[in-house]
């Protein structure tokens, strides 16, 4: 019924393509196309109120200056409605949006949003539309003096994307892909780098900007997207009239043509940065797409193991669906694929079928027409260069200087007085009052709870809508684990559930995962106390789920690793240590600023010590260590040992979330797997006698195996410390961390509005407006812990001087009511985030926050005011009064090393 009305309400603006039912994924596409634009439109219409917007261009760049990328970046940065400073970034705190963002593919660029809100989501797709369509002219990259107000002072290149750029040629993985896909289609867009090389993101006009804009950005070249339950009619009228009913079908002439076969296989080699830990330095890696094939052909179990996967992706329902289908379809239709057939996931799968059937020899038919006898063929190799940053600043200074050179005295005058303008302009207040926004009173002022029920063995059971699959999780306690074999949990919760057991080889081990579940994890936990910084919880987290019909076997894997897992095969650890290792310690580029809080947070606490140990730097670098030995032996001895304190029993808490009708046979799978361990052959005591217990339920007594049980460090002593680790990066990861109070503190409450204010009336401004950083701010999380943090940042010690006026700023007390009420806003739109059915009842289980707590924080949110935001600015974060912590990650800095206060790592 509402499709006809839809379609009579816009009989003159949309018409339908095709109505299809999907009911692999429980939803509707509407297809449509804009009649005088020839805009195309997807609507999911489906039971969810996590509602999706999208609008993705194809943008095809010829040239690697980056524009696709800089563009995305500036068309949310003010419109012709909006022409504030940063829309984007306000609304973030104007809205109760679950997602907002945008992205650059090689060949499109997505803008989505998501929120529960409906009066919401017309705000923010008004915000969107506008700046896709009426786009305010922004800088990409620019020069300026270091410093803005001396006109002596040297020229710099500046610009956001141009140092974001910077961090990602630091991933040498990143730069293989991009390479690759250059080399192996060179005749159009795919061989140029649409995020921008660095240095040529310099040689961008003004001209070229705009020119791209009106070209790709137009209607005609868009494809909108929309899913969820609010009414479609309402999405396309808003489409309409804010943005397509002003513009006329064009031909954007963006589409990418086909790429010549080449009449022989090409070879290639590259050089790239030096991994930041890299254990060979000689290492080379090398890919050759082009793969031989035997005569054994494909077994049966591994395709109905993919498939299952696929079966497994179906049914499992995220909180960001939406986005998930809105990435999965981006580009198939930006080639004018059909992202309806797309969806039709079953059809599929069975048309699949039908061609083995049929086709005995249609796998292997495949591999020989597109891998053996294709000649379109790449070998690429790649080695480090242990010069390559130093090649690239050389480079850099060359181009900076091309660039000076031709500047006349009238030039570099314009050039100061416009890099004084800019300041003067980002140093403004901003005028906000064009931005629509939510108010304070449209947040729900209750908490839901969650009805949660206890079985025979210690389990906590949350009956929701899995859609036939059981999610089991287990929580087993180090507290019995030596000391000195702490260091080396991590690498055990990594090869556990990778080496075998029982009759299974590692081989048939993960197929066996891969065919019955959806995987079986394994990580370590730090769980921070809610009521007191020197106590926490120490443990493993057993993750995984599968179909109701597999559970016997799902369980009967994990009885497999708790009672006979295979420690015997040194070779096989040998692989997976090294690629842990390596895996670590590519990471370090794209988590710079988690690995710099999880450092500086160190000192601080226990439960941060821990972190730090388990999955800090120090966790990357006695990784690298051991990954170096010649002799594993040691090692396989350590693992049976970690074992024995770890899968066990005795220390084990568990929970199941399932559908109400598979709640009884996952009870009854699991008290088989609870039973089948091998018991202990004596109890094994606490390494620290500091125990305390805390009851995940409050009418459980004290003495019960569903307690939790925490280890206590009163006599703890935090202490300042500093760290700078340098690493072959050109950028600068930083972080500082500020000893508080704990989540059931009243204090915490402000602390939490304060951060997210911080970060939005001054962070962001300083770091990455004035700074240049891609991003920076300010968190307050359990832990009981205030972190600063910037990633990707030119600056390190006038980064570290910017946290400290941000303190300076919130003493003052330099923010309006209005101010309070975004990030209030911001605060309770993460709080409120939707939470899938696989994670209800998760913070219990885990933390032991129960639903009135979290009542209790969230009221005490509420209350925030302007004079407690002063009070604990002065109380936690003023100078003389903290006790904090601070690391550095990035180049070579010589301030720092002759600082004696610093430890240089």
């Amino acid at each position: 019924m509402f499709l006809l009305n839809i379609y009579s309400f816009n009989r003159l603006t949309f018409f339908f393509v095709q109505v299809t039912p999907v009911s692999d994924l429980f939803l509707t596409a509407v297809k449509l196309t804009h009649d005088s634009t020839g805009a195309q439109h997807l609507h999911l219409a489906r039971d969810d109120s996590n509602n999706l917007f999208s609008v993705q261009f194809r943008t095809t760049p010829m040239d690697s200056t980056g524009v696709p990328h800089i563009l995305e970046h500036t068309v949310l940065c003010g419109s012709k409605k909006y022409p504030c400073r940063d829309p984007f970034f306000n609304m973030l705190n104007r809205s109760l949006s679950t997602f907002m963002n945008a992205f650059t593919a090689s060949d499109y660029t997505m803008y989505p949003f998501s929120t529960q809100n409906a009066k919401d989501f017309q705000n923010l797709l008004s915000v969107y539309l506008d700046a896709v369509s009426y786009w305010t002219e922004q800088e990409g990259w620019r020069l300026e003096n270091e410093n803005p107000t001396d006109p002596n002072s040297p020229l710099v290149f500046k610009g956001v994307v141009f140092n974001e750029m910077k961090g990602a040629f630091c991933d040498s993985e990143s730069m293989y892909a991009q390479r690759l896909q250059n080399l192996l289609y060179p005749d159009h867009t795919y061989a140029v780098v649409s995020g921008g090389e660095p240095l040529t993101i310099l040689d961008l006009t003004w001209d070229q900007l705009k020119q791209f804009h009106a070209t790709h950005y137009h209607p005609s070249n868009a494809r909108f997207f929309t899913y969820g339950d609010l009414p479609l009619e309402q999405h396309l009228k808003q489409i309409h009239e804010n943005a397509l009913s002003r513009f006329e079908r064009i031909e954007p002439n963006t589409a990418v043509p086909l790429q010549p076969n080449w009449d022989k296989p090409r070879e290639y080699h590259m050089t790239c940065a030096p991994d930041a830990l890299a254990h060979d330095p000689h290492r080379q890696n090398t890919l050759c797409i082009a793969y031989l094939l035997g005569d054994n052909g494909f077994e049966e179990e591994r395709i109905e193991a993919q498939l299952h996967k696929i079966e497994i992706q179906m049914k499992h329902q995220s909180t960001s669906f939406g986005l998930t289908l809105a990435c999965y379809i981006a580009p198939c239709w930006n080639h004018d694929g059909d992202p309806v057939k797309l969806l039709q996931i079953s059809e599929s799968v069975a048309e699949f079928r039908r061609c083995l059937r049929d086709h005995p020899y249609f796998l292997q038919d495949k591999v020989k027409q597109y891998f053996k006898e294709n000649i379109h063929r790449l070998t690429l190799s790649m080695s480090p260069d242990q010069f390559y940053f130093k090649k690239k600043a050389e480079e850099e200074e060359a181009k900076l200087q091309q660039k000076v050179a031709v500047l006349s005295k009238q030039d570099k005058k314009d050039i100061y007085e416009k890099g004084l303008q800019l300041l003067s302009a980002q140093s403004q207040p901003q005028d906000t009052s064009c931005l629509p926004a939510l108010k304070v009173s449209d947040i729900d002022p209750t908490v839901p709870f969650l009805v949660l029920c206890s079985g025979g063995v210690p389990v906590q059971y949350c009956e929701q809508p899995t859609n036939g699959l059981v999610y089991f999780r287990a929580m087993c306690s180090l507290n019995t684990l030596p000391e000195d074999l702490k260091p080396y949990v991590p690498l055990f919760c990594s090869v556990i559930t990778r080496l075998g057991s029982g009759a299974l080889d590692y081989r048939q081990q993960a197929l066996l995962m891969e065919l019955k579940t959806g995987g079986l994890f394994i990580t370590p936990q730090v769980i921070p106390d809610s009521d007191d910084l020197d106590t926490y919880e120490q443990g493993i987290l057993l993750t995984s789920s599968c179909l109701e019909r597999n559970l016997p076997d799902m369980f009967h894997l994990w009885s497999g690793i708790f009672n006979n897992p295979h420690f015997d095969d040194n070779e096989r650890l040998r692989t997976l240590l090294t690629m842990d290792a390596q895996e670590l310690s590519n990471g370090i580029p794209n988590s710079g600023d988690v690995y710099a809080m999880t450092r500086a947070a160190r000192s601080l606490s226990p439960a941060g010590e821990l972190m730090e140990a388990f999955c800090g730097m120090e966790q990357v670098a006695f990784m690298k260590r051991i990954a170096e030995q010649s002799d594993l032996t040691d090692i396989l001895r350590k693992l049976p040992r970690i074992k024995r304190h770890l899968l066990s029993q005795d220390s084990m808490r568990c929970a199941i979330n399932a559908a109400p009708q598979n709640v009884p046979g996952a009870s009854l799978e699991l008290e088989k797997f609870v039973k089948s361990i091998t018991t202990r052959k004596k109890e094994l005591k606490p390494v620290r006698r500091n125990i305390i217990e805390k009851p995940l339920n409050p009418l459980v007594p004290t003495g019960s195996k569903r307690n939790r049980k925490l280890i206590s460090e009163p006599n703890f002593k935090p202490c300042q410390m500093k760290t700078y680790f340098q690493m072959p990066f050109p950028v600068y990861y930083v972080g500082q961390c500020v000893r508080t109070v704990p989540y059931s503190h009243q204090d915490h409450a402000s602390l939490c509005v304060l951060a997210q204010m911080m970060t939005a009336k001054f962070l962001h401004k300083e770091i990455r407006e004035k700074g240049g950083a891609y991003g920076g701010g300010a968190k307050m999380d359990h832990s009981g812990l205030f972190s600063f943090y910037s990633y990707r940042d030119p600056n390190s010690m006038q980064t570290l001087n910017v946290f400290r006026r941000a303190v300076d700023w919130a003493k003052a007390g330099q923010f309006s009511q209005q101010d309070i009420d975004e990030a209030k806003l911001s605060v309770f739109a993460a709080i409120d985030a939707p939470v899938a059915p696989s994670d209800k009842g998760m913070t219990r289980f885990l933390s032991g926050i129960s639903d009135e707590l979290k009542q209790q924080h969230r009221e005490q949110l509420f209350a925030v005011s302007h004079e407690a935001l002063t009070v604990v600015s002065a109380s936690y974060l003023g100078l003389g009064q903290r006790t904090c912590g601070v690391a550095i990650i990035g180049p070579e800095n010589e301030g720092i090393r002759k600082d004696p206060s610093w430890v240089v790592k």
